[in-house]
């Protein structure tokens, strides 16, 4: 049985095959490019935290032994580090919950040692209480539940052999803590805009990129590339909680940080956009699920859904810009209703089920990347709904 003649019109065998290569080649240049960048930026964070824990950890010592004149302040720069350590963005939290810890440990402590004295089997027991105290009272593990049981440990071994561990500990505790407070709001804050655009650039960079496979497996009717595009947009988890960290981090800086106040606006916008832009990512996913079931069943893919879902990426794209420069998002709202007007425009051509379906997923996709941009839920919805009519009617919106 001989194969059929290409289609006329239709590209030869060998140009389908060089394109193919050349999409791998390219795509796989990208991923290695942003693989680079991110990698870049995270020894940048890691390069200031590792700043932060030195100078933190030298200023405790130094308060520690020369003001306050402890011989031996080993919890001063322990507590410092510590707190450097934390979590970006959990480092006031974590202070407190030291604090608390060490009070909490030295009460339990002090308490059985009167009760029970000192010895092994005390230490045990005094110990397993402290923990016991410590979880029920949190209700999970974390540094209340590691300071009152180091805390609990000092106590028990060394009260018989030396004489006011208490008040050396707490004030090592809240010197190392304060210092560690000090060094990340005043002396080596963090740039609240840096730290957000590091961990943003990576998740408009994917979501676009994903929307424009999803774009491609559409106009080459190529099923397997629109999973793929849902397995990578599935996949990026992990940046998008690196993202709410920076975020978590930055409203630490603008919160704490005297340098950093005039920044607040501007954190504002970020976590608010970002909120939308995670739900647009979940609606992609569907977007590419939608995309590639269409495909599998040979749908007619009229050029207006391509051409929605490359409004979308551009609109991803747009919106990065607008956010990173703090600029007003009239040209990103242009794009995403595009993708509505070209959403409508397919529908009054007729679609089948599935097809009608990437139709609507483009609507809703659209509907969040424009609160993404500050509209209302209602406002939005109203925008997309009358922008997707219009296509049907025959309107045309072109980007500035």
């Amino acid at each position: 049985m001989t194969e059929p003649p290409p289609k006329r019109g239709s590209p030869a065998p060998l140009v389908v095959l060089a394109r193919r290569a050349w999409n791998l080649i390219t795509g796989t240049r990208s991923r290695a490019s942003r693989a680079g960048r991110l990698r870049l930026r995270q020894l940048e964070i890691i390069a200031l935290i590792a700043a932060q824990a030195g100078l933190a950890a030298a200023l405790s010592w130094w308060l520690a032994s020369t003001l306050l004149g402890n011989p031996n302040p080993v919890f001063a720069p322990t507590a410092a580090v510590g707190t450097i350590a934390a979590a970006i963005g959990q480092r006031t939290r974590r202070t407190v919950e030291l604090l608390f810890g060490v009070g909490l440990g030295i009460a339990i402590g002090d308490g059985l040692v009167l009760l029970i004295g000192t010895g092994p089997w005390q230490t045990g027991v005094i110990v397993a209480l402290a923990i016991g105290v410590a979880l029920g009272l949190t209700g999970r593990g974390g540094t209340v539940v590691s300071q009152v049981g180091g805390t609990a440990v000092l106590i028990a071994t060394l009260s018989s052999s030396q004489q006011n561990l208490e008040l050396p500990r707490i004030v090592d505790a809240a010197t190392g803590s304060l210092v560690g407070l000090l060094v990340v709001a005043v002396l080596l804050p963090l740039h609240p805009l840096r730290v957000m655009r590091r961990a943003a650039s990576p998740v408009f960079d994917a979501l676009a990129g994903y929307l424009r496979e999803t774009e491609a497996a559409m106009r080459t009717r190529e099923a397997g590339r629109a999973a793929r595009a849902m397995d990578g947009l599935r996949a990026m988890g992990p940046d998008v909680e690196r993202l709410r960290e920076a975020l978590s981090g930055a409203e630490e800086v603008v919160t704490v940080a005297p340098a950093r106040w005039h920044w607040r606006q501007h954190y504002e916008r970020y976590a608010h956009g970002v909120a939308h832009l995670t739900r647009a990512i979940t609606d992609s996913q569907n977007l590419a699920r939608q995309s590639a079931t269409m495909v599998e069943y040979g749908e007619k893919i009229p050029d207006h859904l391509p051409d929605a879902v490359a409004a979308l990426a551009d609109a991803v794209q747009q919106l990065q810009r607008e956010v990173g420069a703090d600029k007003p998002h009239d040209r990103t709202r242009r794009h995403i209703l595009r993708a509505a007007d070209e959403a409508g425009r397919a529908v009054e051509g007729g679609l089948q089920n599935f097809a009608a379906s990437v139709a609507t997923q483009v609507r809703v996709t659209a509907s969040d990347l424009m609160r993404a941009t500050g509209c209302s839920v209602d406002e939005a919805n109203q925008q997309v709904r009358q922008m997707a009519r219009r296509g049907g009617r025959g309107g045309r919106v072109r980007p500035s």
